[in-house]
């Protein structure tokens, strides 16, 4: 399909065209007994303790009783919310949502003087409702420090938004990327959200409340090419691969309390994508379908903080620019003139 104007829609890398929020549920492999193991020690249902003297069974904890049973607290608002690359563009702006909804907030980024900065800006508008730590996803370690960080200052964490991500602000074909841009795609945007689905899920397991998980998409995550910055794209497609394994992987191991879902906040106007608005193309979609990131977070914020309210723990896919919206804007543009020049001057 094509628009009138010459821009070939489905050939965009700034379009996500599906029009409804999707749950995932894939189904788990058969598991049978294997090396000696039960199904029971598989799943984690018992410890088994064998010695010279005799054979025990003990029974589940407290956490696995809770996981295979479904059985957890209540997650009842002000909702302990952390939120990575938080310092600027989505990140900070869906902070500030939670925040205005009575949340409890941790942001994060690479660099300690952000950070610093935006806790103390936050707070004055806020309160003490704001906590703020150094963490660069990329290292398992500063994961891990960030988990602690969050246990020491808040005990548990409910809503956990994978948001740090990377273009290195680099758009250009692969063939004239350097070794420094790739790398730095790739372990921020792949490596650091493993890292970081790693950690939430360890905690959330041992949590009460159980937990929820949000992996942010983007240009990519749905197949679609995206040149000059075909890295970018490639690690966003395995957001969504990562997202469904790790639903299966929990569905498989009977976890009731902690779900993983993805979270597409469409084109948003930060500085990473507006540094790429320099075709005819990009200056097209940025100005039709790009909106401020406060624009965004007024929606998505709602529609997170309702999951648990509803106590659901379902996989969802949260998506603010549906294919609905896309192709509204594109017609209003293409029939009557609409966005054009609204961010970008166009040739």
């Amino acid at each position: 399909m094509a628009a009138s104007s010459g821009f070939h829609i489905s050939s965009s890398p700034f379009l996500r065209l599906r029009s409804s929020s999707v749950a995932y549920a894939a189904q788990p492999p058969f598991l049978s007994p294997c090396n000696g193991r039960s199904l029971a020690e598989s799943f984690g249902l018992a410890t088994v303790t064998v010695s010279r003297q005799n054979l025990s069974v003990s029974p589940p904890s407290a956490v696995v009783e809770a996981r295979i049973s479904g059985t957890i607290d209540p997650m009842t608002p002000p909702y302990n919310v952390l939120i990575t690359g938080s310092t600027k563009g989505i990140g900070h702006a869906l902070a500030r949502e939670f925040l205005k909804a009575g949340d409890n907030v941790v942001i994060c980024s690479r660099s300690a003087e952000r950070v610093e900065s935006v806790v103390e800006s936050l707070k004055e508008e806020y309160g003490e409702h704001v906590w703020g730590t150094k963490c660069d996803v990329r290292e398992g370690k500063d994961v891990k420090d960030l988990v602690g960080y969050c246990q020491k200052n808040l005990k548990y964490i409910d809503i956990w938004i994978n948001n740090a991500g990377s273009n290195a602000y680099s758009f250009k074909p692969l063939s004239e990327a350097s070794d420094e841009d790739l790398i730095e795609v790739v372990k921020t945007n792949t490596l650091g959200l493993m890292l970081c689905c790693r950690e939430a899920m360890n905690m959330m397991l041992t949590q009460s409340r159980g937990g929820h998980i949000f992996n942010i998409d983007g240009a990519g995550s749905d197949g679609r090419p995206t040149p000059r910055f075909a890295a970018y794209g490639a690690t966003k497609r395995s957001v969504v691969h990562l997202t469904k394994s790790l639903q299966a992987e929990l569905q498989m191991q009977d976890v009731k309390n902690v779900v993983v879902h993805n979270l597409s906040p469409g084109m948003v106007t930060t500085d990473l994508l507006m540094s790429g608005a320099t075709t005819k193309q990009a200056k097209f979609f940025i100005n039709v379908l790009a909106e401020p990131a406060e624009v965004v977070a007024e929606y998505l914020v709602p529609n997170i903080r309702a999951i648990p309210a509803s106590g659901s723990m379902k996989p969802t896919y949260i998506r603010f620019l549906t294919g609905i919206k896309a192709y509204t804007k594109i017609f209003s543009r293409v029939a009557l003139g609409a966005r054009k020049n609204r961010y970008v001057t166009e040739e």
